[in-house]
């Protein structure tokens, strides 16, 4: 087990609460509704502290947020209409306080260790020979460290100049950091890649959008952007009379629709994409979803012969397609670390990289550009194709809904099978290599059918709720596939439990709240081998990375004292197949109507990183590196950057151990 204590960082916290409180007082002016009632103004500026162990300082956010509905009354046709919307600005100081580590100032060089490299290639058949010093560090093409390298430039690596590998202007070895090195030690000889990690505007290397091109400005200010996203909402609203009483509402504008009803991980709720650069998946939904122009039309039929209650809604996301934010290289949140794995390998392709323990533990070679890595990444276009229906209503007493969505995929999907060049030969070709790691990034298609349902169990005293949805298009990494991935059919699913329990020693007047969740992924078409495509045994299982079937389970329990101005709380979970957990524990103190202050704890434990085939020991060049056919991974395992998957958003933060304050004043 991993256990951590956090530490460093708190001596922030005391100025910062103070401007909280200096910004928050002026604003009680702004809590305002007019005389009639049809204007009503409300929200909050609070102030988040977060520091994590060994790393110090790693949010130090301050936020204004400003929400207003106004109702219009009967408009034309609309029997009522109204004017909502929710203006969020923040700034986190993080990025100025800890330039060192996120800002402009972030990584430096690095070296990868290559003792005494056998003479891999230079004893292959044809191979013009390569020099195989002996050296203990190795910096490549990032830059050298001096003379008598250990590392095997390829033909078409960097021009040599005394033994050493030259770097480009555009790939010096500075503002670098290995791009798994806050996950794990390498201590399993896994893959070394390096990732760029300063803000975009300063170092654009590996920076594209769709994976990660924020400038510092974007960083720190994250809802002013070329997309406006401080209007976190801003929408109309409109009900049309219809016969009997039966309506047909419309909601048009920014705004956040929600289908689903979990926590931390969504099975229905995935119309709007996430924001996990806000705090991976801890954060409120409400808070982390990015919400889009969408158009809903609702007819709310009531009561029916059969039916206790009945509505069919049409979703239609009409504004540019965007995907979540995953965090890029050198932010402080990066879901399953994955923002440092495609900056590191945007800038392989663009600028050529060194790629330590490849192809084997203990050597370190030199990739040229447009050889390996992420070639382009292919946004859609403002197609505006996205489009959903659901019926909900009551059927004795169980509520119920029915979905169906055609949506783009808001998770990148790393496609091979594209033209590169072949590092073994001196000219440069541009062809298609099995197996080889070159990649387009895609958003591929995806079409959800799915429902749910509302039961209160009286014997229980317990609310249930069932979620299912059934995905076609989703796609996954798998190294037995010449392109490096595959589509699969996926099942996903989520039984939840509340009730309301009484504790007497803890509480014996009050009921704690305890919500119990079980959610379920199934890979339908998923297959792993144990040996490779030509029949040569592989040393671990190849193929799909990620897992056929997976688990997780949440356990909240909540309670409330002194008039509920006390709440603590405590929310865990723990991912069966990376046997790994999260628990936080939290207080919440609300001293008047207006102030509410949070502490709490995340902390991780279990086995953290795991490794999978990382594909390093595949032959996409016949016949080099070996006179042999193209030939698929022989299992050579390790964390970068497949493992990722398998280790989950909770085993791949196992070092992410937090202390966190937040100050809220409401009004």
């Amino acid at each position: 087990m991993n256990k951590q204590t956090v530490r460093g960082g708190v001596s922030t916290v005391t100025p910062w609460v103070a401007i909280c409180v200096a910004t928050a007082l002026p604003l009680q002016a702004l809590a305002w509704q007019s005389k009639d009632g049809t204007l009503e103004v409300r929200g909050f500026v609070e102030d988040a502290t977060y520091v994590r162990e060994d790393v110090g300082l790693t949010k130090q956010r301050l936020t204004g947020q400003v929400e207003f509905t106004k109702d219009m009354g009967a408009r034309g046709i609309f029997s009522e209409f109204s004017v909502n919307g929710t203006f969020r600005g923040s700034y986190d100081a993080v990025y100025d306080l800890k330039e060192k580590d996120f800002g402009d100032e972030a990584g430096g060089p690095v070296s990868f260790p290559a003792p005494a490299n056998t003479p891999f290639f230079a004893s292959l058949p044809g191979s013009p020979g390569f020099p195989v010093t002996a050296s203990p560090v190795y910096a490549g093409t990032f830059g050298p460290l001096g003379l008598g390298d250990g590392a095997i430039p390829l033909p078409g690596a960097n021009p040599m100049a005394g033994g050493t590998a030259i770097a480009g202007p555009d790939n010096p070895n500075d503002g670098l950091v290995l791009a798994a090195e806050d996950v794990y030690d390498y201590s399993d000889d896994g893959v070394m890649l390096a990732t760029p990690v300063r803000p975009c505007d300063t170092d654009d290397r590996g920076c594209e959008e769709g994976i990660g091109d924020k400038d510092l400005d974007e960083l720190r200010f994250a809802e002013f952007n070329d997309r406006a996203d401080f209007l976190r909402e801003l929408y109309v609203a409109g009900t049309v009379p219809m016969e009997g009483h039966e309506e047909l509402t419309f909601t048009f504008g920014r705004q956040q629709v929600v289908w689903g009803r979990t926590d931390l991980f969504r099975v229905l709720d995935v119309i709007n994409p996430v924001d996990f650069s806000r705090n991976n998946i801890y954060d409120e939904l409400e808070d982390s979803r990015i919400p889009m122009g969408i158009l809903t039309v609702e007819h709310r039929k009531g009561a029916t012969e059969l039916f206790e209650d009945l509505n069919f809604q049409v979703v239609w996301k009409w504004e540019k397609f965007r995907p979540h934010s995953l965090g890029q290289g050198g932010q402080p949140y990066r879901i399953l670390g994955i923002g440092n794995a495609l900056r590191a390998l945007k800038n392989c392709w663009d600028n050529g990289c060194t790629v330590g323990n490849f192809p084997a533990p203990g050597v370190t070679v030199d990739f040229p550009s447009q050889t390996i890595g992420i070639r382009d990444v292919n946004l859609p276009d403002w197609d505006a194709g996205e489009l959903g229906l659901r019926m909900e209503g009551v059927y004795k007493g169980v509520g119920f809904s029915v979905n169906a969505l055609r949506y783009r995929s808001q998770l990148p999907s790393l496609r091979g099978g594209i033209a590169s060049d072949n590092p073994f030969t001196p000219p440069v070709e541009s062809q298609v290599w099995p197996y080889s790691l070159a990649f387009d990034v895609e958003y591929p298609w995806i079409t959800l059918l799915g429902g749910s349902l509302d039961i209160y169990s009286e014997p229980m005293k317990s609310a249930i709720r069932i979620e299912a949805a059934y995905t076609r298009g989703e796609e996954f990494p798998d190294t037995l596939s010449p392109r490096l991935f595959s589509e699969s059919d996926v099942v996903r699913w989520v039984v939840g439990i509340d009730r309301p329990t009484f504790i007497p020693f803890l509480n014996e007047r009050r009921a704690f709240l305890i919500s119990a969740q079980l959610f379920g992924q199934h890979l339908l078409d998923h297959r792993t081998a144990r040996t490779n495509n030509i029949g040569i045994p592989t040393t671990e299982e190849v193929g799909f990375v990620d897992w056929e079937n997976n688990y997780i389970a949440t356990l909240l329990i909540q309670g409330n004292y002194m008039n509920d101005r006390l709440t603590p709380q405590l929310l865990t979970a723990w991912d069966f197949e990376a046997k790994s957990g999260v628990v936080g524990p939290s207080l919440t103190y609300k001293p008047s109507n207006n102030w509410v202050i949070t502490a709490g704890f995340n902390i991780k434990f279990g086995d953290g990183a795991i490794a999978a085939d990382d594909n390093r020991s595949a032959v996409p060049y016949s016949p080099f590196p070996f006179p042999a056919p193209q030939m698929s991974s022989t299992g050579l395992s390790g964390f970068e950057p497949l493992g990722r998957f398998r280790s989950g958003p909770i085993g791949s933060a196992i070092n992410e151990d937090e202390f966190q304050l937040t100050v809220r004043y409401q009004f």
